[in-house]
């Protein structure tokens, strides 16, 4: 199997080479590209590639722009930090994707599904296509500020200095990091999908948190974590067993 690499951390791509090596030894990796310019390049040229890993944040931008500039018709599998809803919409379209960092076992799996599919070259182009709109869908701008009400004025208060947000008898109160209490009239639910991911994080149902606020974490029994936040929160912030993982790969992100 002749493979190429698209990824810019050095680190990553290493990483990548050597699992595919100890997967099967007799994968040759044809090149290892670290942008969009330099992909357009290579696949803009014939060559043998027979499937391509792809991250899809690269130093020069995104990589569906490579597509938009050059006709890529072998098989993608991309590796990617990127935010949750995308990859749930991935999944739907039974396209192949690697969370970062990249997992043995899930490689492995990825690989025997591009043998599956590389039999039906229509459906994966079909599935190629899909996957381009859900990226550059997702490709969405965030919520920079909030109005919030303060007394007998309205105050806009910056995403970025925000520490944390909680629900609090029903109520969700901001606390920015310079430990003052706000009020926001939305559901938890309806700011977590505004809040960029790469910043934010829901814990658990009743907090989200932002990544410059974590002072520490510490392990809890039975695989959970316990997370101590920049201002001081009230409570105890768990961290459950099923979201450990995921939580620590978003901060290594």
């Amino acid at each position: 199997m002749k493979v190429v690499i698209v990824e810019d951390e050095l680190a990553a791509s290493e990483n990548l080479t050597y699992l595919l090596k100890k997967l099967n030894p007799n994968i040759e990796i044809l090149a290892v590209l670290d942008s969009v310019r330099s992909s357009v390049e290579y696949f803009s040229a014939p060559n043998d590639a027979e499937l391509v890993f792809m991250d899809i944040h690269l130093a020069d931008g995104l990589s569906f722009e490579i597509f938009d500039k050059v006709k890529i018709t072998k098989p993608v599998i991309f590796t990617t930090a990127y935010d949750q809803y995308a990859l749930k919409a991935f999944k739907v379209n039974s396209i192949d994707y690697l969370l970062k960092p990249v997992d043995e076992d899930e490689l492995g799996k990825a690989l025997t599904q591009f043998e599956v599919q590389s039999q039906t070259d229509a459906s994966s182009n079909i599935q190629m296509e899909g996957l381009l709109n859900l990226i550059k869908a997702n490709n969405k701008t965030y919520k920079t500020t909030y109005l919030v009400s303060y007394r007998d004025q309205l105050i806009p208060i910056k995403t970025s200095s925000i520490a944390y947000l909680y629900i609090d008898s029903g109520i969700v109160k901001g606390i920015t990091k310079d430990n003052k209490s706000y009020t926001l009239d939305k559901k938890l639910e309806d700011i977590e999908n505004e809040l960029d991911p790469s910043c934010f994080y829901r814990v658990n149902r009743q907090l989200i948190v932002h990544k410059d606020a974590i002072a520490n974490i510490k392990y809890y029994f039975n695989g959970k974590l316990i997370l101590n936040v920049l201002p001081v929160f009230k409570e105890q912030i768990v961290v459950s067993k099923a979201k450990s993982k995921a939580f620590k790969e978003w901060i290594n992100s």
